[in-house]
């Protein structure tokens, strides 16, 4: 199993060992964003139980594998009986907002220009 992607080690995707890459390599992961999503939106612990459930019963290993990254990249921390977001995890989700405004966005636009010229076509072939 490849270890917690870390800044100035190379992580997939890129030798460079450039922070940013660690980052795009962590939250890339399947279901790291969304136990993320979910430990913000809880506003306090939650249980591995309550979390795995909120996540859509994701797989336990999965949930377990995720949970060792995320603590070993300190963005999230036991407390309180459960899991929590870190000082750097709330970093974190602040610095995602941004994102969440380009994407709504662009869904709008998407939606916007689908109304106008119908839904976007499979390429053709020929």
């Amino acid at each position: 199993m490849p270890g917690t992607p870390q800044p100035g080690h190379p992580v997939r995707g890129s030798t460079t060992g450039r922070p940013i890459m660690a980052l795009f390599d962590l939250v890339g992961r399947r279901w790291t964003l969304r136990i993320i999503w979910e430990l913000d939106r809880a506003g306090g612990p939650l249980t591995f139980r309550e979390l795995r459930a909120s996540c859509g019963d994701l797989s336990s290993s999965v949930l377990t594998r995720r949970l060792h990254e995320l603590t070993g990249a300190r963005i999230v921390e036991r407390a309180g009986g459960g899991y929590v977001l870190t000082a750097t995890g709330n970093g974190l989700v602040g610095s995602l907002e941004p994102l969440l405004d380009w994407a709504q966005a662009w869904s709008r636009e998407l939606r916007s220009t689908e109304d106008r010229e119908g839904p976007p076509h499979a390429l053709s072939q020929e």
